[in-house]
């Protein structure tokens, strides 16, 4: 009987290597975020500023939200490489890493204080995105096609 491992696309490290170091990035927003609660005087739990309350609350925000969409994105990402991966490995892990690259731009876009700035590169994870869903439908209907074992 073969392992799991034996199973998978041999390209399929790639897919692994890239959802890591999604990890590594999402460290460092958080990191970045905790710096900034210091920084504009931002306590916890407080998820959000209140301009009326902190002069500062704006930039703040911005980080904060920088982060949090990365998070809100973040399930749809990881399921989307995992299972194109399974049939384009390759290409799964390529356009991972464009979609993690592009956050990067996003987070450090949005973190200037000056919302519009994220989509400079940062707006290239929706192309990232696209590709992968399409990578995740062939991957589907190949799964369809496939013979029933009875």
């Amino acid at each position: 009987m073969a392992s799991l491992v034996e199973l998978l696309p041999k390209d399929y490290g790639y897919v692994a290597i890239v959802l890591v170091i999604y990890c590594f990035l999402n460290f460092y927003m958080g990191f970045q975020v905790g710096k900034a609660r210091k920084k504009y005087n931002v306590p916890y739990p407080t998820l959000y500023a209140i301009e009326s309350e902190n002069k500062q609350a704006k930039l703040f925000n911005c980080v904060q939200r920088g982060h949090q969409n990365s998070l809100e994105t973040m399930p749809i990402f990881f399921m989307l490489m995992i299972l194109g991966g399974l049939k384009h490995p390759s290409t799964s892990a390529a356009l991972g890493l464009l979609h993690t690259v592009a956050r990067y731009f996003y987070f450090t876009g949005y973190a200037t204080g000056e919302p519009k700035n994220r989509l400079k590169l940062g707006g290239f994870h929706m192309l990232a995105l696209l590709g992968l869903m399409l990578c995740t439908l062939s991957f589907g209907f190949t799964v369809i096609k496939q013979p029933a074992n009875l």
